[in-house]
């Protein structure tokens, strides 16, 4: 059984996994149910991840899990669940287990089998989709969705209504990335592969793409970050204007007015950030 200590016997065997996903996502061998099974198996106990910080930061993507998702749906076949009054007509079944996982779920929050939620994760009435990970003590608030392969770190605030965009196609492309301790306000919008780096505030109706400006404005010149916010910083929705044939007119960006304090309490200095810059949570 493999396990987040993973010894060489492991690695070998996660490298036979690889290789027989992506013969078979490439056509070079038949469809295996079975081989696909364990490998969403393995992304649903937390094993393996669609997405890993490296020694030095960088974040790796994992193709060849994507791949395995994208081949499960083909291998499964439509049924007919009952979850107390509910029913769902659907091929991915529901995420079970989550007293033992010490999670604590919301009625009628879900989570998809194949997702993984660390212990101490709060899901209000909420969404987690498939191949994403979400680190302990996170609290996914009311209507807030975390898509497809979406990495969420530790100690993570998604406040209400927030939407992590999911990124499955195409494979090589890098998952929304939510780094530890950061607060993302009401009904935020993070797509694209976007990175928010750790401690990160970001105020209500902030809306990140991977073209979207994020500009520093704490400097004498403005500084302008694409597909990634940096740590710590406090970010607000803003415009600039950009002229076209008919006319000015203003684009959405994001604009840092601030940095979070790294040597005070998280929590107290969240608090404090949102006090300070008059931002709604």
């Amino acid at each position: 059984m493999l396990t987040q200590d993973r010894d060489a016997r492991d690695d070998a065997e996660l490298s036979q996994l690889e290789g027989q996903v992506t013969a078979m996502f490439s056509g070079g061998a038949p469809l295996d149910a079975v081989v696909v099974e364990r490998a969403v198996a393995l992304l649903d106990a937390g094993v393996v991840r669609v997405a890993e910080p490296g020694e030095d930061g960088t974040w790796v993507t994992r193709e060849w899990l994507k791949q395995a998702i994208l081949l499960y749906f083909r291998a499964r076949r439509m049924e007919r669940m009952e979850v107390g009054p509910f029913e769902y007509y659907d091929k991915i079944p529901l995420k079970r287990g989550f007293e033992q996982l010490g999670v604590r779920v919301v009625p009628p929050a879900t989570a998809r089998y194949g997702s993984y939620l660390s212990r101490g994760v709060v899901l209000m009435p909420s969404y987690v989709n498939i191949g994403a990970w979400v680190g302990p003590g996170t609290m996914v608030d009311t209507w807030a969705t975390v898509g497809s392969c979406a990495q969420i770190g530790a100690g993570v605030h998604l406040a209400g209504g927030v939407g992590i965009g999911g990124v499955l196609e195409p494979v090589q492309a890098r998952p929304v990335i939510v780094e530890d301790g950061a607060f993302i306000g009401s009904r935020c919008i993070i797509v694209e592969g976007v990175r928010v780096g750790e401690q990160a505030v970001l105020g209500a109706n902030v809306v990140v793409t991977a073209s979207t400006p994020v500009i520093d404005v704490t400097v004498p010149e403005p500084v302008v970050h694409k597909g990634e916010i940096p740590p710590r910083a406090v970010v607000v929705p803003g415009t600039r204007p950009r002229r076209f044939p008919a006319g000015e007119y203003h684009l959405a960006t994001g604009l840092i007015i601030g940095w979070r304090d790294a040597s005070a309490d998280q929590r107290v200095s969240l608090n404090q950030v949102l006090r300070e810059f008059d931002i709604a949570g």
